[in-house]
């Protein structure tokens, strides 16, 4: 004969312990929602980089120290998801895409308006915080500087006093210089406003400018062979993370044609180019990490103005300079942010 277990109420002695088992039972099943409920959630940050990890690497650790001045750390109180372009335009809306997938509070595209303008095209509810050397009303990116009206802001800086300092710089180093061509990435969906931007600059300080389209290898090595032909006084480089990716071809080719070449930032100039003039990285990503920050504590992006960065690094490497047979002036070389012997 099979033995009949014994109903649960008579695992107890009376209804006094039935109900305190009951209350343990009812204790045990609220007890998983209840610690889940007292785990506060972090809040993500997405942040989409043009070039790859390694290029962006220094962007990025000043962005999280912007983070850190708002009150925020990455993998404490904030969580950060990273999407690298690696200087594949056409991947942005996906980028974008991907990231609003994972439901982040902000979007930040420091070092690219490319991701800030596909961030807006497809979203009027995130904030987007951006950081780039573009005129943000010209794009569309805001209504206003002072007021941006939308779900976008960030840190720009004066395009034409920027592009027009760099070709005074190339004018000042080399007197005779009449003409200058601009490397340009095609590929970027801000080429027309950049090179409408260098176009009028041209105009205001009276050089000729030749932009030179490039967004492969080859097109670089091409561009140089027609700047070689066409020998104008000196070549801009502008700032984009495929160049940036590339900066040993474009330092050697500049070298090996001899031509006198302006970058947009210390790396190329320490890795053997002439000069670099440019935004500070570090201001511009720092700030855009303050902003996230900031949005993040409920601060809206509409009443954030974008903050006009008027920090600029000017470095030049003599070594370079003499191989080229440029004599740098005394006052050039007083004004560098640093001289690279």
């Amino acid at each position: 004969m099979t033995e009949r277990p014994l109903p649960l109420t008579m695992l107890f002695s009376r209804p006094t312990r039935r109900r305190d088992f009951i209350t343990l039972l009812g204790g045990v099943a609220a007890w998983p929602l209840t610690a889940r409920a007292e785990q506060p959630t972090k809040p993500m940050i997405g942040l989409i980089s043009a070039g790859s990890r390694e290029s962006a690497a220094y962007g990025m650790t000043v962005f999280r120290q912007g983070l850190n001045e708002a009150g925020y750390a990455e993998g404490q109180s904030v969580a950060i998801e990273y999407r690298w372009a690696e200087a594949r335009y056409e991947l942005m809306p996906e980028l974008v895409a991907d990231l609003l997938h994972h439901r982040v509070a902000v979007i930040a595209t420091p070092g690219s308006a490319d991701a800030a303008l596909a961030a807006k095209a497809a979203t009027a509810a995130v904030s987007i915080v951006f950081a780039d050397e573009v005129d943000p009303v010209k794009l569309g990116l805001v209504k206003s500087v002072v007021q941006p009206g939308g779900n976008v802001t960030g840190v720009t800086v004066p395009e034409i006093e920027l592009q027009g300092n760099r070709m005074r710089l190339l004018r000042e180093l080399v007197p005779t210089v009449n003409s200058i061509a601009v490397l340009l990435n095609p590929a970027r969906p801000v080429f027309d406003a950049l090179s409408k931007a260098i176009q009028e600059t041209a105009r205001a300080v009276t050089l000729e400018i030749r932009i030179l389209p490039a967004s492969s290898e080859p097109e670089i090595d091409s561009a140089f062979t027609v700047a070689a032909q066409r020998r104008p006084g000196a070549l801009i480089v502008a700032p984009d993370a495929f160049f940036d990716m590339r900066h040993e071809q474009l330092i050697t080719l500049a070298k090996s044609h001899a031509i006198p070449t302006l970058y947009h930032n210390r790396e190329f100039v320490a890795a053997g180019g002439l000069m670099s003039y440019g935004t500070s990285i570090a201001y511009g990503y720092r700030q855009t990490g303050i902003y996230a920050g900031r949005i993040l504590k409920g601060e809206k992006p509409a009443d954030l103005p974008v903050i006009d960065s008027a920090r600029f690094d000017f470095v030049i490497n003599l070594k370079t300079a003499r191989t080229l047979g440029l004599k740098v002036p005394p006052p050039l070389l007083a004004r560098a942010d640093e001289v690279i012997e």
